[in-house]
């Protein structure tokens, strides 16, 4: 082969077209993507302040009612009706302090931070990725930590917490919301968001189910 052959035959196709796309789905997935700024819909960043607001209400109202309990072990409680529908045969147990300490203390701060995000989200403020993404890390933990007392409540303390179940009822929508805003915007993360809008209210309809049959007996006095 002579040198004029050599210098005509077509050059090898280039990797850099791959090497790029390599890189563009990781920047997809983190580097530049994580302080990238992401947008939150006003009806999301509402639902996300009212979630806050009321389990702030109620971390609140069960820190306050738990102290008079320390104060009075007689005092009537605004949560309590009956022994099913009780916030006080709850606070009393092991599981009512978990970490040693009132459980609600820990959803003073916690459901502070979903407001101050909310507001900051209805306010236009387009918090980076990480933000999200730390948020969705914590409220999964919370999340954790619902099921176990959800658990504990109804199979092993037999009573229902009002302010408890409310707190229930509000962590896996914040969390949905927060997953939402911390997923890229790709066919993997909008896969993802689909499946948990689905999921959300076979969840709800679970705890339920759990609850109405394990105090079938109790609610069938209340028709």
């Amino acid at each position: 082969m002579t040198e004029q052959d050599v210098a005509d035959a077509p050059e090898p196709d280039s990797p850099e077209p791959a090497t790029e796309q390599v890189a563009a789905s990781a920047d997809e997935w983190g580097g530049h993507a994580l302080t990238e700024p992401r947008a939150t819909s006003p009806i999301a960043a509402w639902v996300l302040l009212v979630t806050g607001i009321l389990g702030l209400t109620a971390a609140a109202m069960l820190t306050i009612e738990r102290i008079e309990l320390l104060i009075n072990p007689e005092a009537a409680l605004s949560c309590n009706f009956n022994p099913i529908i009780s916030c006080g045969s709850v606070m009393v147990t092991e599981q009512g302090r978990f970490f040693g300490f009132p459980n609600p203390i820990l959803g003073l701060p916690a459901f502070a931070v979903v407001i101050v995000t909310a507001v900051l989200a209805i306010g236009r403020v387009r918090l980076p990725r990480w933000y999200w993404i730390g948020l969705s890390i914590g409220t999964a933990l919370g999340w954790v930590f619902v099921h176990y007392l959800i658990f504990q409540s109804i199979y092993r303390i037999g009573a229902l917490c009002p302010y408890c179940m409310v707190v229930w009822a509000i962590t896996p929508l914040i969390l949905v919301l927060s997953v939402s805003r911390a997923l890229p915007d790709n066919r993997i993360g909008r896969s993802i968001r689909e499946w948990m809008g689905v999921l959300l209210p076979v969840w709800y309809v679970a705890v339920i189910a759990a609850g109405g049959v394990k105090f079938w007996d109790y609610w069938q006095t209340l028709f």
